[in-house]
């Protein structure tokens, strides 16, 4: 799957689009609209980006991860090396080591809560701006899709690609929501 991206200055066109993507065959999870008008999204229906997507926790708590298993691998390469764990157990250094690695991921997660999600950075002046991004996950057999639709909009502007999410966590997601639908 590719994310596309794409900038407008018109919430009631971005409406439109999605309602022209869903009726293509793209399904409401693959569409998302980034905004600082985060009201004007709302009125206008449109799938917006979860608050805690917006920021790099994820990314930050994976860094954190990484520097608390090579703290914690110190810790424990220490402990061998200096013959401790033969006096008093290896007890003392394998809990420190878990404090270690669960300290650095959670401070990771916190350092990422106040970063803009990295996928995000390059549009923050266009969010200042007044700008909103509209982003779409397509499989490769919703391309042709995607380009006629964004080709009959004239004030969208194409501002590049990425990596997209998972199709499988799509598909969940498209699943989950049908079954809140249909729920009682």
């Amino acid at each position: 799957m590719k994310r596309h991206f794409f900038l407008s200055e018109d919430l009631d066109d971005l409406e439109l689009v999605e309602q022209d993507l869903e009726k293509a065959g793209v399904s409401t999870p693959q569409i998302h609209v980034l905004s600082e008008d985060d009201a004007g999204v709302q009125a206008h229906h449109l799938n917006d980006v979860e608050a805690v997507l917006r920021k790099d926790v994820v990314h930050g708590t994976e860094r954190g991860a990484v520097i608390g298993v090579v703290g914690a691998a110190i810790v424990l390469g220490a402990a061998w090396a200096t013959g401790i764990p033969e006096t008093i157990t290896w007890v003392p250094p394998l809990f420190l080591a878990i404090v270690i690695l669960g300290f650095c991921t959670w401070e990771g997660g916190l350092i990422g809560i106040q970063e803009p999600h990295s996928d995000f950075k390059r549009f923050q002046e266009d969010l200042r701006a007044g700008r909103h991004v509209l982003f779409v996950d397509v499989r490769k057999d919703q391309e042709e899709i995607l380009h006629r639709v964004a080709g009959s909009h004239s004030k969208l502007t194409p501002a590049g690609e990425g990596p997209a999410a998972p199709g499988w966590f799509l598909g969940a997601r498209q699943r989950f929501d049908d079954f809140m639908k249909t729920a009682p």
